[in-house]
């Protein structure tokens, strides 16, 4: 083991209002300014601007020798400008320690990468222009939405000029290999791949402050000594995780602050590891073989595949629906309707219809703001249904509201009733085998 690479996710979903079917036709604004604004100051306080310091202090301390890497979306960016303007500038004073890299992804936090190539393509330039404009460096590391990965989302990454990608080491992927090695893409070998170590990072993220597992409490030098049972042979680590684990999921009362805050120190006075940043590693080690992924992974639910925002009929529709709309809003050159079509695209939306009751039930119900996947998804398709609306408007195409509204609603109607049955099958069939 020669390097450690600690890289955080930054990502706040831009949260719908509850829109009804009156309100298609009526009123065109879409978002919950109140809740975003409220959560966002909420998180400010218990997360970001903490774990920044934290951060800050630890990078001033140890003068280049601790490093770490962030990739932040651009929905996020946009609600700090809104609501909490101090976490951009603190994140800049990251940035100027010159041991921090920030890492490129899809703007809008989308799923576009399994979609339409010149959007995807579109979005990650935007991203990269966003924080070259706010930190002074442009990316050469990228990390998809959701840690979304195939072959051919590599070759895309690389095609724009990306040296390192950052995935799941999934273990159907991997098979008997390590997640501890640099890897490289199965079609353009000069793309590098990082894969997550998902038990270690998970014991961070996820474990850190369950109080019947049988590991806890969890401290830096406890960490430190599992780090060190890994196989001397095996050249990276990397702890992948949301930064929301600091202080939101796991409260500061867990000690997670301690954590990070002493974790540095026991790597140093108790390992030999080194801090690497993505684009460090890739420069420093050599891939010890191809990564075949011929389907897309992630880094979400036990199934590491894309099943919690395109896993059912009711995700499906509303995802097909929207990237319908693509040629049309891009024809039209209208600012806002741009906005709101990015917007729509994100992930969230998606996640919030997952239809998921086994062993990730838990994880899908504790993120989603509605009471039910379908509730999620009439929202969203109420607001797809106004968008196209104002397209049609634009375009100055008369139509028969009415009718167009009420044959839409028999079409949602009918896939829920759908779906509703077979979740009822599954469910039998799950209490039939327990």
């Amino acid at each position: 083991m020669k390097a450690i690479c600690l890289y955080f996710q930054v990502h706040q979903p831009l949260r719908l209002k509850r829109y009804r079917f009156f309100d298609i036709g009526n009123t065109h604004y879409y978002y919950d300014d109140y809740t975003n604004e409220s959560i966002m100051r909420k998180i400010t306080e218990a997360c970001y601007l903490p774990a920044n310091k934290i951060l800050l202090d630890n990078l001033k301390k140890y003068k280049g020798k601790f490093k770490l890497s962030f990739s932040i979306t651009g929905i996020a960016l946009d609600q700090f400008e809104l609501y909490a303007p101090e976490v951009i500038e603190s994140f800049k004073a990251l940035a100027a320690t010159g041991n921090v890299e920030f890492l490129a992804e899809t703007n809008a936090h989308s799923l576009a990468a399994l979609k339409n190539k010149d959007e995807f393509i579109a979005q990650v330039k935007e991203h990269s222009d966003r924080i070259e404009d706010l930190f002074g460096v442009r990316p050469t590391a990228f990390r998809n939405t959701e840690m979304i990965y195939s072959d051919g989302i590599g070759e895309m990454v690389s095609d724009l000029g990306y040296k390192a990608v950052l995935t799941e080491g999934a273990k159907h992927i991997l098979g008997w290999k390590s997640p501890n090695y640099l890897y490289c893409n199965a079609i353009n070998p000069k793309l590098k791949i990082l894969m997550r170590n998902h038990k270690l990072s998970d014991d961070i993220a996820f474990r850190f402050s369950a109080e019947g597992w049988k590991d806890w409490p969890l401290t830096a030098s406890k960490f430190v000594d599992w780090i060190n049972e890994i196989d001397p042979k095996e050249e990276v680590l990397n702890i992948f995780m949301d930064y929301e684990t600091f202080g939101e999921h796991q409260k500061k009362e867990s000690g997670i602050f301690d954590f990070l805050r002493y974790l540095p120190a026991e790597i140093f006075l108790r390992s030999k590891l080194k801090f690497e940043t993505p684009s460090e590693l890739v420069k420093h080690f050599q891939p010890i073989a191809q990564a075949h992924v011929p389907y897309p992974i992630s880094w979400a639910d036990e199934e590491r595949d894309v099943s919690a925002w395109l896993g059912n009929k009711l995700q499906n529709e509303a995802f097909e629906k929207l990237y319908a709309l693509r040629d049309d809003v891009l024809a039209l050159n209208d600012d806002l309707l741009l906005k709101d079509w990015k917007y729509l695209q994100a992930s969230d939306h998606f996640y919030y219809m997952c239809t998921k009751f086994f062993s990730d039930g838990d994880v899908h119900s504790y993120f989603n703001p509605y009471n039910s996947p379908y509730d999620a998804f009439i929202n969203y398709m109420n607001v797809l249904s106004d968008f196209q609306l104002r397209i049609k408007e634009k375009k100055g195409l008369g139509s028969n509201n009415a009718d167009e509204l009420r044959g839409e609603i028999l079409k949602r109607d009918a896939i829920i009733a759908d779906y509703e049955s077979e979740i009822r099958k599954l469910k039998d069939q799950f209490l039939k085998t327990e």
